[in-house]
């Protein structure tokens, strides 16, 4: 019986893969112009550092997260989220030395034992950056705009953003003790789940995705009616710079997101037509985090976002193949004197820069032609018993059909020449 891949994951295959590269460059092009560097961490990290920095409170940390215990008995965590990690970096490598505001990010797989559906897996591929070290609400304004501008630069359109305050500690207590007044005779009503955040984390009970909670929760005190003068006023000045930029955004008093570790400014990015899983970036400010897993008190500031959906989302609105790839150059030889010369040509070509093929299973000159048709070569190159014996190649315009013979010395200038008058 053959053997599949996990439930859950998704290969890439050949012909997908450049349109992933093409995401990834508009990823890394963006992010450089923004002043973001690139950070790449392990694939898994000691467990603890999740249960401290997202919240044991989480669906994250209760139910999806793939752990294991390895040969030399230390709990290990395939990486749910790469804030964590990424935080878990900056301070064991001392980077916020370097600069008042270290700006990172990253593209990697992430895992979560979720249920499979379309746009959602678990291994899952993520864009976030991190800003780290100053608590202006310019630098939240500048990340939002940041994630708007990556989605806009692919063509997508009908983007909406919904923001929110979450407080801080200053104010959350406050709020915590409204929203458990709220849910207190409800309770028998909610889920399993949501009756145990009540104590733990009631806002957690916002979040929930069953209907039953969702309905429970209508009319629910909102955060921010009980912020204090320092979220409130930072709120107002992320909402100043982002009108200033141009970005529009709806409010949302509903929106905690899905980890503990956020304070002040939350915000999500949706593309409706997905519909259940319209949600493609999102993120907001986590002050405490750092010092949540060992740090001095560091804010910071980010946004994660899921390629799949993204993926999904180019897919919906027809914008979702790159142009495609083209060979330069397709080599063919005839006859088992022409092999060797033709394979040392093919060496040649590929030193000298260019995307050169060549049929290695000894197919007629037809059906060669075929393999350099389907592969959008710009010329073929011949080499028969004649070519070898007299030195030279048959160079085959792939467009005009025009075909002529050039000696071997010659044929890399030839070609570059014809890519000039092109």
């Amino acid at each position: 019986m053959l053997t599949q891949g996990p439930r859950g994951t998704k290969d890439i295959l050949p012909d997908t893969v450049d349109r992933w590269l093409y995401v990834e460059q508009k990823i890394r092009t963006l992010c450089r112009s923004y002043g973001y560097q690139e950070i790449r961490t392990p694939i898994f990290e000691h467990t603890e550092l999740f249960q401290r920095g997202i919240g044991d409170t989480t669906d994250v940390v209760e139910k999806e997260m793939y752990s294991f215990t390895d040969r030399g008995g230390r709990n290990i965590t395939l990486r749910p989220e790469n804030t964590a990690a990424a935080v878990r970096s900056f301070l064991e490598h001392k980077l916020y030395a370097e600069n008042a505001l270290t700006r990172l990010f990253y593209i990697g797989s992430m895992f979560r034992y979720d249920r499979p559906q379309k746009g959602r897996y678990r291994e899952f591929h993520q864009f976030g950056v991190e800003a780290l070290g100053v608590a202006g609400p310019a630098v939240d304004a500048e990340i939002i705009v940041l994630a708007v501008r990556f989605l806009e630069s692919l063509g997508l359109k009908d983007l909406t953003l919904s923001l929110n305050s979450v407080g801080d500690p200053a104010c959350r207590p406050i709020y915590r003790e409204r929203l458990q007044n709220f849910f207190r005779d409800k309770l028998n009503g909610l889920c399993e789940d949501c009756r145990s955040r009540f104590e733990r984390n009631p806002m957690r009970i916002l979040d929930c995705k069953k209907e039953s909670c969702q309905r429970l929760s209508e009319g629910a005190p909102e955060i921010t009616d009980c912020l204090c003068e320092d979220c409130r006023s930072h709120f107002e000045a992320v909402k100043a710079y982002l009108e200033s930029a141009g970005i529009q955004y709806s409010l949302d008093s509903r929106l905690v997101r899905g980890l503990d570790y956020y304070t002040k400014t939350a915000f999500e990015i949706k593309y409706p037509p997905l519909g259940a899983q319209s949600a493609v970036a999102g993120g907001g400010r986590y002050d405490g985090l750092v010092e949540e897993i060992g740090g001095p008190p560091t804010p910071a500031v980010g946004f994660a976002a899921g390629l799949e959906r993204v993926m999904l989302a180019l897919e919906t609105q027809g914008l979702y193949d790159p142009p495609p790839r083209q060979a330069d150059v397709f080599v063919i030889a005839l006859g088992e004197a022409a092999k060797i010369p033709a394979f040392s040509l093919l060496v040649s070509l590929r030193d000298a820069g260019f995307l050169a093929l060549m049929d290695h299973s000894g197919r007629s000159l037809k059906a060669q032609m075929k393999q350099a048709d389907k592969a959008n070569a710009r010329f073929a190159l011949i080499l028969g018993e004649d070519e070898v014996r007299d030195g030279v190649v048959t160079r085959r315009d792939m467009r005009t059909s025009e075909q002529v013979k050039i000696g071997r010395q010659d044929i890399i200038n030839s070609l570059l020449c014809a890519e000039v008058k092109d």
